[in-house]
């Protein structure tokens, strides 16, 4: 894929934001979607069939068996990073063989329809949470301002978000995880 082609996001220069990517298979209610929202607002890329994410890409995947964690930032630089908006209950994800997928660890939805549940995220959520642990404070916060509660997120999850942060690799976020679980 043509990295011309990716769309960044927030108020940093272009050498330094992640490309955002939803792959969305307009299952979900248009006027709840959170990643059609970002799309509008110009911060994210939707595309329709899962080839259309830049090969390579870290993809946001709760049934991954690695958990996000700051090693993964500079390939999310390089090659963007990606959310599968679809209804994760289903079981309906789409396979992405030649992605890194990632799981994220244990955070508490924000958003209307799932507040205070666990694991449960939108996509923004995912999003956000996703560059909160790489470091980026800004462009997470960038995405979250678009929703009336997208600046809870980061209040509801302000501890874990930090020690997912302080975490070098996979295996301490998971050892982090543990506290709140």
């Amino acid at each position: 894929m043509n990295s011309e082609r990716l769309i960044y996001c927030g108020p940093q220069d272009r050498d330094t934001m992640v490309a955002l990517l939803a792959y969305h298979d307009k299952l979900c209610d248009p006027k709840r979607c959170t990643s059609k929202k970002l799309a509008r607002h110009g911060l994210i890329r939707l595309v329709s069939r899962p080839h259309e994410l830049p090969k390579g890409a870290v993809v946001l995947n709760p049934n991954a068996e690695v958990a996000l964690s700051r090693e993964d930032e500079a390939r999310c630089r390089r090659l963007g990073l990606c959310v599968l908006d679809t209804s994760w209950k289903s079981g309906r994800l789409p396979r992405m063989r030649g992605y890194r997928e990632r799981a994220l660890p244990y955070l508490v939805a924000a958003n209307p329809i799932n507040y205070g549940k666990p694991v449960l995220l939108s996509s923004v959520e995912a999003l956000a949470a996703a560059l909160y642990i790489m470091g980026d404070e800004d462009q997470a916060a960038e995405l979250l301002s678009k929703f009336k509660w997208g600046p809870i997120f980061l209040l509801l999850n302000a501890e874990p978000l930090r020690l997912y942060r302080q975490a070098r690799d996979s295996r301490e976020v998971v050892k982090a995880q543990a506290e709140f679980i």
